[in-house]
């Protein structure tokens, strides 16, 4: 979302009926392309990967100091990951199928979801790499118990509603495997609400991204800021969360 498309309004926007259908008919006028569920900004997308690979790397394959001494195993194993808010599969494809042996993913817009299963991820598919494919608003998504290492939410928490997101990480908890993680990135405004009208989404600060993680029993173990994206756009940060509830995770 760029700056000079929102505006700044009181959350009593979240009230309107429309919110959920308004944003499907923005994305189901877009094209089913990179470009398109980028917004325009198609060339972003190298950068974008490679900097949510950095991220989450050192939970995966573990962290390495001088002299190849081990400063920290690996948390969480590379079996399987959810993408919400998945589009075409641009992320499964060029960021989680890197890593992760099964993916599945989560996208509201079905000629998206269509697109993905019968064309842009074909040959994962055939080749057994891809779990489901799930038509669903992340409202409504409810992950199986315990099945997942890696929840990664990117550009799409701002298509939900304050208390339907906490529901939705109190569930994601819930879906995670032991010390598995919640990965979350997203815009994030210099302060409040940022609410854009065109695609029914808002922009949320630093600080309301926090709050709400806190209140769905999340805890932050890494946070960082995404570099190398146009001016115009937000500011874009990555959060690791983990279940703040879960006595297992480590110290």
């Amino acid at each position: 979302m760029s700056e000079e498309n929102s505006k700044d309004k009181e959350t009593s926007e979240f009230q309107k009926e429309d919110w959920y259908t308004d944003a499907l008919e923005y994305w189901s006028e877009k094209p089913a392309t990179i470009d398109g569920v980028l917004g325009g900004y198609g060339e972003i997308n190298e950068i974008d990967v490679e900097g949510s690979r950095l991220f989450i790397s050192e939970y995966i394959y573990g962290k390495k100091g001088a002299r190849n001494r081990i400063i920290s195993y690996p948390r969480i194993s590379e079996e399987y990951a959810c993408d919400c808010g998945a589009g075409i599969g641009r992320v499964t494809k060029n960021f989680l199928l890197r890593i992760f042996k099964k993916v599945d993913l989560v996208e509201y817009t079905p000629k998206f979801i269509k697109q993905a299963e019968n064309d842009f991820l074909k040959k994962e598919k055939e080749e057994g790499r891809i779990g489901e494919f799930i038509c669903s608003g992340l409202q409504e998504f409810i992950p199986k118990e315990g099945k997942y290492d890696l929840i990664w939410c990117q550009w799409v928490l701002g298509h939900l509603k304050d208390d339907d997101l906490i529901k939705f990480f109190e569930r994601c908890k819930k879906g995670l495997k032991p010390k598995g993680l919640i990965g979350v990135k997203e815009n994030v405004s210099v302060f409040g609400y940022q609410f854009d009208e065109t695609d029914s989404s808002v922009t949320r600060s630093d600080e309301i991204y926090k709050k709400i993680f806190q209140k769905s029993g999340l805890k932050i173990i890494k946070e960082a800021t995404q570099h190398g994206m146009p001016e115009e756009l937000f500011e874009v940060k990555m959060y690791a969360l983990e279940n703040a509830d879960d006595q297992n995770q480590e110290e």
